[in-house]
């Protein structure tokens, strides 16, 4: 519980509904970013170095993860 402590700063995109399936993204005090469900706030989250970041946002921004996605 206490990484979860020091985690602050969460921001969810300005695309997302209220109410609706969304995700926030925080910085991490280390680097990299944390992950979670913004209905689940106490929940799990998924935290990525700045490296695994990095290729992640490349990836989105090429859309390599296109084909994967809902609407």
């Amino acid at each position: 519980m206490e990484f979860r402590q020091t985690v602050q700063g969460w921001r969810k995109a300005s695309f997302s509904a209220p109410g609706g399936n969304c995700v926030e993204l925080a910085p991490l005090p280390e680097g990299g970013v944390a992950v979670r469900d913004s209905k689940d706030p106490q929940g799990l989250m998924l935290r990525f170095t700045p490296a695994e970041w990095a290729a992640f946002s490349a990836g989105m921004a090429a859309g390599e993860f296109d084909s994967l996605g809902g609407e």
